[in-house]
């Protein structure tokens, strides 16, 4: 792990943006993505008391997909209309599955929903980190494909490979190798997971581009 690369990146983030996220500049990104907003609701539809209505998580699922700008347009019809054809008894394991991941063993949790993915042909790493991520913005990381593996490259990060399907062992790994960089850039960086793995992508692509 190359944390002089990390340094880099960060003083240079500051350098353009001195009040951090705060800066004018990201305004319209961060309203776009719509975290705060996204976030209650999420924390709203999946406390745990809704867990006893496997088909109102399963549709409070698709809505989370459907307004989070961080699910790719081509994912969002695609996981709606399998959520529309599940059956109840593989609604009520997903909705155990989810459970397990807000409420209980993330990795039971992670296990149960990548298998119903797998049989659904939709597991992506967005599908199953985007709701862990709202519901929890500063515990949880949104696994993005393009800059996970550019943020392991660039880093000189070897001990993990990435892989198109989702693993619990990969996210585990991947989160711990994360919150130790989280803890050696300023806070203001690190109160959101997502803005964190932002600054990080901006960063790699701007030095990778000199």
């Amino acid at each position: 792990m190359n944390l002089k690369k990390l340094k880099e990146i960060e003083e240079n983030f500051f350098e353009m943006h001195p009040a951090g996220f705060d800066d004018a500049y990201f305004a319209p990104l961060l309203k776009r993505h719509n975290v705060a907003k996204l976030s209650a609701f999420t924390q709203e539809c999946f406390a745990k008391e809704n867990f006893t209505n496997p088909q109102l998580v399963v549709e409070n699922m698709t809505k989370v997909v459907s307004r989070s700008s961080m699910v790719s347009l081509f994912e969002k019809p695609r996981f709606r209309d399998a959520m529309l054809a599940m059956s109840s008894e593989r609604k009520e394991m997903l909705s155990i599955g989810l459970e397990e991941m807000l409420h209980g063993s993330y990795k039971t949790g992670f296990n149960i929903m990548l298998e119903i993915l797998v049989e659904e042909k939709l597991a992506k790493w967005s599908l199953i980190s985007v709701i862990p991520y709202y519901y929890a913005p500063k515990k949880h990381f949104f696994i993005k494909p393009t800059t996970t593996k550019n943020v392991l490259t660039y880093f000189e990060i070897d001990e993990i490979v990435y892989k198109p399907r989702p693993s619990y062992e990969f996210y585990a790994k991947y989160k711990k190798i994360l919150n130790q960089l989280k803890k050696e850039v300023n806070k203001k960086l690190s109160n959101d997971n997502a803005k964190f793995t932002g600054f990080l992508m901006m960063g790699v692509e701007a030095f990778s581009s000199e």
